[in-house]
């Protein structure tokens, strides 16, 4: 593969590749100008546990400041079997996965030491739709505009700009780092268990429907079609109709925009998102309730609550103070 190095021995062949499989960190930040999402994670803290486990430190990306994570296998539903070869690493799986190391259980949120030969199977997501396997000193891939991450629609990031593939070699960079964290145990995190509404603020063009509209979009339960990836997730449920039409002249779309095409079925935009739409947005999903989204899959069920920015932003705040004092905790 391109982004293997002869001088790399340590490696994960690829026996199974899964369902969808990609390389993600954190994201490739402030590249919308070039039409590029920001990729990364759709449950940036599973990815962020993942990472401490294994004890790789975050980066500081120059050009934007973005804190930037090690890249790791997002796992999608069904995962991966790997096999090790050339040296022996460490590794950590984040996320509610059933994980089997020689074909015995092993356990997830646990640093696990693996030996040369050994095979690594993250068979399938008990709840939720994505694991996260971690490896000390990260994977060989060439950053893409300060990122890792997988755009499989445009082919770039990760191992060739796609998904694994059966026969794959997935260099390791540095795998002693991680060796003195092996056995380290962290805290189940696992945001599919929180039980409330997805909560969003109302806009930018919630004001082209009727406040009936906007009443019926919070009271109604939505369903996750199998029209969702990492891309959008589309939604089933009562129809949504515009006052003024469907098709605006297109502007800015982020991660959780939720747009209402013609046929007033919502679209959640997720991280592969394009970075334009024509269609209205009626609410955007806050930043910290992205993970938790992120770990819906197709069948889901869920329904919406409104808060104002200002409580949005404060709870962001909230939880990365938190999240980052259980990891220097975990550092100690």
């Amino acid at each position: 593969m391109s982004t293997s190095r002869d001088n790399l021995d340590v490696a994960f062949v690829v026996a199974s590749p899964g369902m969808m499989t990609t390389l993600q960190d954190s994201g490739r930040i402030g590249q919308g100008h070039l039409g590029l999402p920001p990729s990364g994670a759709l449950d940036s803290m599973s990815l962020g546990l993942a990472n401490a486990l294994v004890g790789n430190a975050q980066t500081n990306e120059s050009q934007t400041g973005h804190l930037q994570e090690c890249g790791v296998l997002e796992v999608t539903l069904m995962g991966p079997r790997l096999r090790l070869v050339g040296g022996d690493c460490v590794v950590a799986i984040t996320g509610d996965a059933e994980v089997l190391v020689n074909g015995r259980r092993a356990e997830a949120f646990r640093a696990l030491a693996l030996r040369d030969g050994d095979e690594l199977h993250i068979r399938r997501v008990l709840s939720g739709a994505r694991a996260y396997l971690a490896v000390g000193g990260g994977f060989a891939a060439t950053p893409f505009l300060g990122s890792v991450s997988t755009l499989v629609r445009a082919g770039i990031g990760g191992f060739s700009g796609r998904a694994l593939a059966v026969g794959d070699r997935l260099a390791l960079s540095d795998p002693t780092i991680g060796a003195s964290h092996a056995g380290q145990v962290g805290e189940q995190h696992l945001p599919q268990r929180e039980k409330r509404p997805i909560r969003v603020v109302l806009g930018p063009q919630s004001f082209f429907f009727t406040r009936a509209k906007i009443a019926r979009f919070l009271s109604a339960e939505w369903e996750i079609l199998t029209l969702a990836d990492r891309m959008g997730y589309r939604l089933a449920g009562p129809e949504l109709t515009s006052t003024v039409g469907h098709n605006i002249v297109s502007d800015a779309l982020m991660t959780g925009s939720v747009q209402i095409p013609g046929d007033g079925r919502p679209i959640i935009a997720m991280n592969d998102r394009g970075t334009t739409g024509g269609y209205p947005k009626i609410a955007t999903v806050i930043r910290a309730d992205l993970a938790r989204l992120g770990q819906m899959k197709p069948g889901d069920r869920l329904c919406f609550e409104v808060i104002d920015p200002a409580h949005a932003e404060t709870l962001w705040r909230e939880r990365q103070r938190a999240f980052r004092a259980y990891l220097a905790r975990l550092a100690m």
